[in-house]
């Protein structure tokens, strides 16, 4: 059965192939008083998606920067975790800001129409700046 939807071949050669490893969040301080980043590493999914809530309520700084360089994908228990991670955020008075979307990610989050909630920087210095 063909769906009618291919890639070209251009387009499947600049699309990363997507990751299978481990899922890791990593905690620090940012170089600004008050600043908190957590560093995810691999694909954002149903499996992974309550750790990435449970870090961002671990952190109590009033800015967070989640970076998203080495998320290759999220699904769409990804995006209802990131959508309530603005939420939560939001209520308690705490700006939020990510950094480094890919392509695939951000496609995602345009397509399910969120992107406009989130703020969005291409390094972790830029979204510190923004947020202080």
């Amino acid at each position: 059965m063909n769906s009618g939807f291919s890639l070209s071949v251009m387009e499947q050669a600049r699309m990363p192939r997507m990751s299978t490893g481990s899922f890791q969040i990593a905690g620090r301080a940012g170089t600004n008083a008050g600043v908190h980043i957590l560093s995810v590493k691999g694909a954002i999914t149903h499996a992974t998606s309550a750790a990435l809530q449970e870090a961002v309520t671990a952190s109590t700084a009033k800015s967070l920067i989640i970076d998203l360089t080495e998320v290759p994908s999220v699904d769409s228990m990804a995006v209802g975790a990131l959508v309530r991670v603005y939420v939560s955020c939001a209520k308690g008075g705490r700006k939020l800001a990510f950094v480094g979307l890919n392509y695939r990610v951000r496609n995602v989050l345009q397509i399910v129409g969120v992107d406009s909630l989130f703020d969005a920087y291409a390094t972790i210095p830029e979204a510190e700046s923004a947020l202080s």
